[in-house]
């Protein structure tokens, strides 16, 4: 049985009005979500967050960032920016109570991409930390970062003790990488779990088990993170060009929540 884990949702899922995807989410059962960095910025959203008691739990801190910017380069006019975007995102998080907050790679272009990745991340891992924050990195295939493996190396190497590892199943399910396997010594450097499924090629983020996953892969991926002993949330991130993502959103919280126990 696994431990007592948060179940979120990454509430870029829905795209009605801000209010009325807060309002749909807590009507599947949620009562954690994940937010972009534009979220909950009028009053209107606050209030309908607050009055819906609904937990925000993490931040995709390197969304919605300005077109061009990049830590991947040695122009501060490209990474200024993004310094700025993220460490006002982190802050944000923070006055929303958040936790955890997570960066997504980009493509890996000469030998100083990982030297820049290690002097950055660990810049915007330290501010994070100033805020109470667990900053993650994602592994996605096709950046930097394209496998669980060499994601927790890097950390490893970097050596900051507030990066850790966003753990996306869809994107292992890509990158043909065994949970069981890639998450065995993973230690205390697994940060946030997200729960999506895909065609085993394509980044699709569709319902839980509409894709090659099935309810006993989904299952080991719960057993391993009880043998880790991963306690932190886990969150849907299902795509908002699916047919029908509410739908998507309400059976894939039924599975997870049955997983949950």
């Amino acid at each position: 049985e696994t431990r007592a884990m948060i179940l979120s949702c990454c509430a870029w899922a829905l795209s009605n009005p801000e209010a009325e995807v807060l309002s749909l989410l807590k009507d599947v059962g949620l009562t954690a979500v994940d937010i972009r960095p534009s979220w909950l910025r009028t009053e209107a959203a606050q209030d309908a967050c607050d009055s819906l008691d609904l937990d925000v739990v993490c931040l995709a801190a390197s969304h919605e960032k300005l077109e061009g910017s990049t830590f991947n380069s040695d122009d501060p006019s490209r990474v200024d920016p993004l310094h700025r975007h993220v460490k006002e995102a982190l802050d944000h998080a923070s006055d929303q109570g958040a936790g955890w907050a997570y960066v997504v790679p980009g493509r890996q272009t000469d030998t100083e991409t990982f030297e820049r990745y290690a002097t950055h991340y660990s810049e915007i891992a330290e501010h994070a930390q100033s805020v109470d924050i667990k900053l993650c990195i994602e592994h996605f295939p096709g950046t930097a970062f394209p496998t669980v493996e060499s994601t927790l190396d890097f950390i490893r190497d970097t050596g900051h003790p507030n990066l850790y590892l966003l753990f996306d199943i869809g994107h292992a399910q890509m990158a043909d990488e065994d949970p069981a396997e890639v998450l065995a010594n993973v230690g205390d450097r697994l940060g946030y779990v997200h729960l999506d499924d895909n065609d085993g090629v394509n980044d699709l983020h569709l319902a839980l088990t509409d894709g090659v996953q099935t309810p006993e892969s989904l299952g080991d991926l719960f057993s391993v993170l009880d043998d880790v002993g991963y306690d932190g949330p886990v969150s849907l991130e299902i795509k908002n060009d699916v047919p029908d993502p509410l739908d998507a959103i309400t059976r894939s919280f039924g599975i997870a929540s049955d997983l949950m126990g």
